[in-house]
């Protein structure tokens, strides 16, 4: 047995040698040069294109079996420019010999310098390489549909690649349907060895350069991969993504970012893929993730968590070269985070069970966008606490005593007039906020709800506040920008608000206390702030229980007023005055940003009041006249009866107010008698000395 096995040896030995003799007489008797033109006519057949061998072809031997070859050229497909499809500039492959005999393929290491790829989609949407797909099939074998098909495992056939080495490999990609033009260059790619179904380590650097928006893109990839034979399904393990963009319209001309992931996993046959631990690092910036996808060829659909981890954001914009904004708290915006369920597709996104961590408020709910082509936003919000004004510029204290009073619905329509028209126009959002407590321009707020609805150039809010100051408000809002010039409608009511807390929240004193109930209806157009207060018009009414005007003192005037006829000192001011008011009640129109006011009625056990006037919004100065009577106790019959009438005028503007008493309302009846008998005096005495019709004359010209 052992000698026949030696002899069985012997003979494959000997058939072996044979076998390398020959070949190496053919390598050396045979030169590949020679067999040029049949290489490119079977190329010419193939796939009809043209192939140019310009540098001469060089075959190897034992143990190797290969093949380098100079500059090759393949040209483009018909209707596609002259330049080739692809170049290339030198490659190496081998192919090891002895694993030839049983059917398996062990190639060296393919190495290509300088290959050069122009894909190209004309303006039809055709690209150039559409017949490489579709390529001639081999032709029929006489008897081959007789022919019984081998077992599988007969038939496979095991390939091993040392490794692919790419060097300084160019692609041009001219998309003439969409305009759109990129360069890949300074491609290097090197593999370890490659075996189907087998990891083997990647490792990739290239740049993409987009010259019409003067940007670059460098990127780095390494990797270990398995795919499959079929070559339709791949994994990944240890992915590490290095990207640098810069461009004059990147923030710092500069960004990078590195995405990590421990597995990548693609399966093209069942549209599947899986990727866990993922993991996006921008500066300050950090992104973890587990996604999954499907019909991922088709209808794209991707879905799992994703946590935005806790970053600065203040820092984050000064990474990006953003000036961030001055706030009133330094403390501001220093501390965001999120998490949320994606679910999305190649048109949409949809994040479920939102939330949101910014400072010290949290944001719970849900939110969505629809055609990334043209926007449409929808959202269901719910926060605990948000103080807006550690978000707002710093205040000067001489602004905070001058600062006019704005509702929340104002308050939104001059926040939407910030924004460009164009802006809203393209604007289609619908969603709910809801908020437990809110603070905003010192105002506290508690069980806020804003419903906002924007679609075709037409902007909708619903706000409400069902505890403000032991009162409630609501509002709602219409801004019409479908025209050159906005048009806004405000709707607004508030009902048993407290006057003075809010008025000490919202401008650091109060000078008024009481229950209000007041109402608006006001329409304007503009814009900007200016244009829109230039065009108020609209109504207003309102109602003032037990209120208190502190520093006014109409009964103290009066009382001065009647001092001052008689000739009696007046009382020393009193830093405590103030008028009482039972009740207090008016309407009033406004007009090109002139409020007037025609109606005012208050009264009080000891005094009623009559006032109308004008305030001009735009420059808040004041020309108002009230009459107030001070009456006396009830007569036998329960009447009140008029003791003394003063009219006061008021001047200044809101901020800084003053008023006179108008001289004339000073003089009772008797007075305006006695005055009336002086002045007959006078006049008879000008008939005695200058003669009769003296006193007539004197009438005329006074």
């Amino acid at each position: 047995m052992g000698k026949s096995l030696k002899i069985i040896l012997s003979i494959l030995a000997a058939l072996i040698l044979l076998i390398i003799v020959i070949i190496s007489a053919l390598f050396i008797f045979i030169d590949p040069n020679d067999f040029k033109p049949e290489i490119q006519a079977a190329v010419k057949d193939k796939i009809d294109r043209e192939l140019t061998l310009e540098g001469d072809l060089n075959l190897s031997i034992f143990p190797w079996l290969g093949i380098s070859t100079g500059k090759m050229t393949l040209s483009n497909a018909e209707g596609f420019q002259a330049k080739p499809f692809a170049e290339i500039q030198e490659s190496d492959i081998n192919v090891k010999l002895l694993p030839l005999l049983s059917k398996e393929i062990e190639v060296d290491r393919i190495v290509l310098k300088g290959l050069t790829v122009n894909l190209a989609k004309n303006k039809q949407g055709v690209n150039n390489w559409h017949d490489l797909i579709g390529a001639k099939p081999e032709p029929a074998t006489p008897g081959s549909g007789t022919q019984e098909t081998q077992p599988a495992e007969e038939a496979q056939t095991l390939l091993s690649i040392g490794g692919i080495t790419l060097e300084n490999t160019f692609i041009d990609w001219d998309n003439q349907k969409s305009g759109k033009h990129l360069e890949i260059k300074d491609i290097n790619l090197n593999t370890d060895k490659i075996v189907f179904d087998e990891s083997f380590a990647v490792d990739l650097a290239l740049t993409v350069v987009n010259a019409q928006a003067k940007l670059s893109e460098s990127i780095k990839l390494t990797t270990d991969l398995t795919v499959n034979e079929k070559l339709d399904n791949f994994r990944l393990t240890g992915v590490n993504l290095q990207s640098t963009t810069a461009g004059e319209k990147v923030p710092g001309k500069s960004l990078t970012a590195a995405l990590r992931a421990a597995n990548v996993s693609l399966n093209m046959a069942k549209q599947d893929l899986k990727i866990s631990t993922l993991r996006l690092e921008s500066g300050d910036l950090k992104v973890a993730a587990d996604i999954t996808g499907s019909r991922i060829k088709d209808r794209p659909s991707f879905q799992g968590p994703v946590a935005v981890e806790p970053f600065n954001p203040m820092l984050v914009m000064k990474q990006l070269a953003i000036t961030p904004p001055i706030m009133r708290d330094a403390n501001a915006l220093t501390r965001l985070a999120m998490n949320f369920n994606l679910q999305a597709t190649d048109d949409s996104a949809n994040l479920q069970n939102l939330l949101i961590k910014l400072d010290d408020t949290t944001i719970n709910g849900s939110a969505s966008v629809n055609n990334f082509s043209q926007p449409a936003i929808a959202f269901n919000l719910t926060a605990d606490t948000l103080d807006v004004d550690r978000y707002l510029a710093p205040e000067k204290e001489a602004d905070k005593k001058s600062k006019p009073i704005a509702s929340p619905a104002v308050t939104t329509a001059a926040a939407a007039s910030l924004l460009p028209v164009e802006t809203l126009r393209k604007l289609n959002a619908n969603g709910e906020l809801a908020l437990h407590e809110m603070k905003i321009n010192n105002l506290n707020m508690q069980d806020i709800h804003l419903k906002l609805s924007a679609k075709n150039g037409i902007v909708a809010t619903e706000q409400s506040v069902n505890q403000f100051y032991q009162g409630n408000y609501s509002g709602n809002l219409n801004l019409d920008v479908r025209n050159k010039l906005p048009v806004l409608a405000v709707n607004e009511k508030i009902s048993h608000v407290q006057v003075e807390p809010l008025l000490k929240a919202y401008k650091g004193e109060a000078k008024m206390s009481g229950v209000v109930n007041a109402s608006a209806q006001l329409q304007a157009q503009g814009n900007n702030k200016d244009e829109i207060k230039s065009s108020l018009h609209g109504q207003l009414s309102f109602l003032f229980k037990d209120s208190v005007i502190l520093g006014f003192n109409l009964q103290k005037i009066i009382d001065n007023s009647k001092a001052l006829i008689k000739g009696a000192p007046l009382p020393a001011d009193n830093k405590n005055d103030q008028t009482l008011f039972s009740e207090m009640t008016g309407t009033a129109t406004i007009n090109n940003g002139m409020l007037s006011n025609n109606d005012l009625v208050a009264h009080s056990s000891k005094l009623r009041v009559n006032g109308k006037g004008n305030v001009n919004l735009n420059t808040e100065a004041l020309d108002y006249k009230i009459k107030a009577t001070l009456l006396k106790s009830p007569d036998t019959n329960g009447q009140q009866a008029e003791k003394m009438t003063v009219a006061i005028n008021f001047g200044g503007t809101f901020s800084k107010p003053s008023y006179t008493v108008d001289p004339s309302s000073l003089l009772t009846e008797e007075n305006k008698a006695k005055i009336e008998e002086k002045k007959q005096k006078l006049l008879d005495k000008l008939d005695k000395k200058l003669g009769p019709g003296a006193s007539d004359l004197l009438k005329r010209i006074f």
